[in-house]
């Protein structure tokens, strides 16, 4: 996605702020900066808590995006979760959205990136399921590894890489909703991925 089109999508700034607000990276992998999209979170203007569930990725916080009781309530301004919760089963998904709206301070956003089934469904539709969609970092991303996970590392024992769900934009905003959040926004980005931005209320 384009970062004139997360741009446009992103909540507005509060005017005229000095103190860094502060951004849980939710599922945060390796630290490296270029995980956090400027678009949303301008640098210089965030600080950066990491949570992750792997002790190896030496997160700041340890823990499940189920349940981040380590967590305060409404300590954080915005959680930023990318490709986390399609690895959740669908009935842990309340569990993790509920979190996410938990630690927001009133006011704040979560921001979410997933695999868009719709887009794979297209294409598998078309017998397309094993021909590479698109070219990650990883390699070729066919639309069976959107559905069901990244094979190679799922085949290398990285069983975590497994896909357990999966959300259309309809879906997505849905559960945003029902989780809490005052408003949900979801954009597909043309690229085999759903962005979703949703507000707690004020």
């Amino acid at each position: 996605m384009s970062d004139a089109a997360l741009a446009d999508a992103a909540p507005p700034a509060p005017a005229a702020e000095t103190a860094l607000r502060t951004l849980l990276h939710v599922g945060c992998g390796v630290a490296h900066p270029d995980k956090v999209p400027a678009a949303y979170f301008a640098p210089g203007q965030w600080q950066e808590v990491r949570l992750d569930i792997d002790a190896d990725v030496a997160p700041d916080i340890e823990a499940s995006i189920t349940d981040m009781g380590v967590v305060g309530d409404a300590c954080v301004d915005a959680v930023w979760s990318s490709h986390n919760i399609e690895h959740l089963f669908a009935h842990e998904v309340p569990l993790a959205l509920a979190e996410f709206h938990r630690v927001l301070r009133p006011g704040g956003f979560v921001l979410i990136a997933t695999p868009d089934l719709q887009q794979a469904a297209a294409l598998i539709v078309n017998g397309r399921l094993e021909e590479p969609a698109y070219m990650s970092a990883m390699g070729p991303i066919s639309p069976v590894d959107i559905l069901y996970g990244y094979r190679p590392s799922i085949a290398a024992g990285n069983a975590f890489m497994g896909h357990r769900t999966g959300f259309t934009a309809a879906s997505l905003e849905r559960a945003l909703l029902a989780a809490g959040f005052a408003t949900a926004q979801v954009i597909r980005d043309g690229h085999f991925a759903l962005w979703a931005t949703a507000v707690k209320a004020g």
